[in-house]
């Protein structure tokens, strides 16, 4: 893989930059963060001042005033949210808003993934309505697609209240209220929020109108549901998701979930110490193990836990299951990346399309996020699901809106889809899956074709998602080049000035060129990681780490102790609550006859 170092700042743009160090500029000017003041806001997120009025959501004021009505006349509400780490919590969010107002007349719906599938399902919608006489469903990180549901539910008197963030289709659900700042029409500031962000400031605006007793400024502690939710989901941490991560972050490291709680002790996180990387590799995996392996309830069951024995118990199943799932992913990787180097060993498609009855849907997003990664392309994979209809998930390589791909496709190969640049989610008739490779990659060349359309007409392109370039080259970013005698605390206070990383806010990579290991070794149950040792001139040793590295090309060179180029983020380690300040490496470069960097 090519590497490119961020060239440094000219004297200008360091002079707009001047009340920050060498370093921090170079970082926030390549993070497209030119001035001073607004690096501030950016280094230092305010709550209060960067907190957008919920009314400005589409329909927000409607809606709040109908849920109102209907607390106060306790009628019988539905939350009905999506089955993932994005959905589950913002259920918890409504089911902690609706316990703390006194209100005891809600159900929390979410799906059977496998079972009903994604988004809003018209057998739930009649069971609901006839059942438990339902009056109002709300949904959560869904239902901006599902047209026959919404129908279903105005034609048994059910106000629909829909609260998503995923891309609209050109025609929209009926429902009472559609909240969805991705509409065209709405003129919310920042169009990057997660569902469960949506859900928040949908609480703010019912809050906004009536507080219920509640005392000013109470929602924060709902701060923790929203910052899983903002770190779990993939969004773009700038803007409001970055006050939502980091404010989300504080009260987590405070959070007296029980189930939270006990989750980190099982996993052997300080909870004081939690970072974003803890929640997107530990927490996140976790929660939407429930819905991949089994009861999506699950989850959610530990995030409203309120006593230790239902937070020891779902902490315990939430984990197994995880690690059953890490087996049948990783069995699927294998799989999947054998089958397409056998199908494409001379000519990679734009884009991958792969498929198996014998698959679990529920499974393949992963698989194919992993997939994306080492192939750097788009990726759509499908199997079979309990009704035995043909379901997919589809990832992006980052560059590739996948959204933008399933749009460009003619109608009627997809009988149902949805998602946003990086992921989504598609179904496809029996029919129409054999025509399903051919007609994404042509949807590839139209939009690669557009795109260089619009650059050779030096306009810019009306809808950036649907104008991207599939054969950017491959190439990732180093932000700077540093010595291992550099790597110290100071550096690291530094560095996390700028946390929490994410989508947006990538975290700082830098390059240590010509480093020579003192050792090299596999560590873990099945020596799956890799440590690495350097010597600093002091005398100290700095250890690298590459988790799941160990069957890498680079690491047979590190072997005999000859320099190599190192590529690596500077991280402190909490593990056990003893602080270590290590490398997490990212790559290790091939040296050419010049002893520099191939690039």
């Amino acid at each position: 893989m090519p590497y490119t170092i961020s060239r440094p700042l000219k004297d200008k743009e360091r002079k707009e930059l001047s009340e920050f160090s060498d370093l921090t500029a170079h970082l926030l000017f390549h993070r497209g963060i030119s001035d001073n003041e607004t690096a501030h806001e950016f280094i230092s997120p305010d709550y209060e001042n960067g907190n957008h009025d919920p009314f400005l959501l589409k329909d927000a004021q409607k809606a709040a005033a109908r849920v109102i009505q209907a607390i106060k006349n306790d009628e019988r509400i539905v939350v009905y949210a999506d089955y993932d780490a994005d959905g589950i919590p913002g259920a918890a969010i409504f089911n902690d808003f609706f316990k703390r107002i006194g209100f005891k007349n809600y159900t929390i719906y979410i799906p059977h993934r496998h079972n009903e599938g994604f988004g809003l399902n018209e057998e739930a919608v009649v069971r609901l309505a006839t059942n438990e006489k339902v009056k109002l469903i709300i949904t959560v990180d869904c239902g901006i697609t599902d047209v026959v549901p919404a129908d279903k539910a105005a034609e048994l008197g059910v106000d629909l209240i829909i609260t998503d963030h995923h891309e609209p289709p050109p025609i929209l659900p009926k429902a009472f209220a559609i909240i969805d700042h991705k509409q065209a029409d709405c003129n919310y500031p920042d169009k990057n929020i997660c569902g469960s962000a949506v859900a928040f400031k949908f609480i703010q605006a019912i809050l906004k109108i009536d507080r219920f007793g509640l005392k000013e400024g109470h929602e924060k502690w709902l701060l923790d549901l929203v910052g899983i939710a903002t770190m779990s989901d993939m969004v773009p941490l700038i803007g409001e998701n970055r006050i939502f991560a980091s404010y989300g972050l504080s009260v987590l490291r405070k959070s007296p979930r029980k189930g939270i709680m006990q989750l980190l002790r099982k996993l052997n996180i300080d909870q004081r110490f939690l970072t974003e990387d803890d929640v997107a590799f530990m927490l996140t995996p976790r929660i939407n193990a429930a819905s991949r392996m089994g009861l999506p309830m699950d989850a959610f069951s530990l995030l409203a836990a309120d006593n230790d024995v239902d937070a020891n118990f779902f902490a315990d199943h939430l984990d197994k299951i995880n690690n059953e799932r890490k087996g049948i992913v990783a069995s699927l990787v294998k799989e999947v990346k054998k089958i397409v180097h056998e199908r494409h060993s001379e000519n990679m498609p734009r884009v991958i399309v792969l498929g198996n009855p014998l698959w679990r849907p529920s499974l393949l997003g992963l698989v194919a996020n992993s997939c994306a990664e080492e192939f750097n392309r788009p990726v759509f994979l499908w199997g079979r699901d309990g009704d035995n209809s043909i379901k997919g998930s589809c990832r992006s390589e980052g560059k590739t809106s996948v959204v933008a791909l399933m749009r460009n496709v003619p109608a009627g190969i997809f009988s149902q889809f949805g998602g946003h640049h990086h992921s989504g989610g598609f179904a496809v008739s029996n029919e129409q899956i054999h025509y399903l490779e051919l007609k994404l990659n042509k949807a590839a060349e139209i939009i690669q074709n557009l795109a260089t359309e619009l650059e050779n007409a030096k306009v810019g392109a009306p809808n950036l998602e649907d104008a991207e370039d599939l054969n950017e080259p491959n190439s990732d970013k180093i932000d700077a080049e540093l010595t291992v005698d550099a790597v110290d605390d100071e550096l690291s206070k530094e560095i996390n000035k700028l946390a929490p990383f994410g989508v947006g806010n990538p975290k700082p990579v830098f390059l240590f060129k010509g480093v020579i290991p003192m050792t090299s070794r596999t560590f873990g149950k099945g020596n799956d990681h890799v440590e690495l040792t350097f010597k600093k001139s002091n005398g100290n040793k700095l250890s690298a780490i590459c988790f799941f590295g160990a069957g890498k090309e680079w690491v047979k060179k590190t072997l005999n102790k000859k320099a190599i180029d190192l590529i690596a983020s500077v991280e402190k380690s909490m593990y056990r609550g003893r602080a270590e300040l290590r490398l997490r490496i990212v790559d290790v470069v091939k040296r050419g006859k010049d002893d520099s960097m191939m690039v």
